[in-house]
């Protein structure tokens, strides 16, 4: 899951997945992370109101810390969800040619909700970060899906 600073939009997506992945009996066969495409907070735990709203829906972002995306992600990983187009330019200039079909919106992944992108909630209010938490949670269980039989 990538972001710009690894502190809201990402580090959410990424406690979704991994709930969602551990209630789907998965959590042995699929790791879930997450980061940011630039280093501003590297170190810091999630931002608290992400992690407020988060937490009211049952999903605990606490012991997560920012970090900045690398590109032995890219080739670490399977897939790399990113939030928005800036994120994915950002995602795609670390990226070897031959690994860029990992580059995914996670937004392709939603089912009920139609968007491109989830929306950095950082400057707005609560309904930003419960706007946020609604498009993961339809992305996440679209991601499950998708990967449920390729995990089994």
């Amino acid at each position: 899951m990538v972001c710009m600073g690894n502190i809201c939009r990402s580090p959410t997506a990424h406690g979704v997945l991994e709930q969602r992945v551990a209630d789907a009996g998965l959590a042995d066969r699929i790791q879930v992370d997450s980061a940011g495409t630039h280093g501003y907070h590297v170190g810091r735990p999630p931002d608290e109101r992400a992690q407020a709203h988060a937490l009211r829906r049952g999903f605990d972002l606490s012991h997560q810390r920012a970090r900045q995306l690398t590109r032995q992600d890219v080739a670490d990983f399977d897939l790399v969800l990113v939030m928005d187009d800036a994120n994915e330019q950002a995602a795609r200039a670390l990226c070897p040619p031959g690994q860029r079909h990992k580059l995914r919106r996670l937004t392709d992944f939603c089912t009920r909700h139609a968007a491109s992108e989830v929306p950095d909630p950082y400057y707005g209010g609560e309904a930003g970060f419960e706007h946020v938490l609604d498009l993961v949670e339809d992305a996440c269980d679209g991601v499950c899906r998708a990967l449920a039989p390729a995990a089994r």
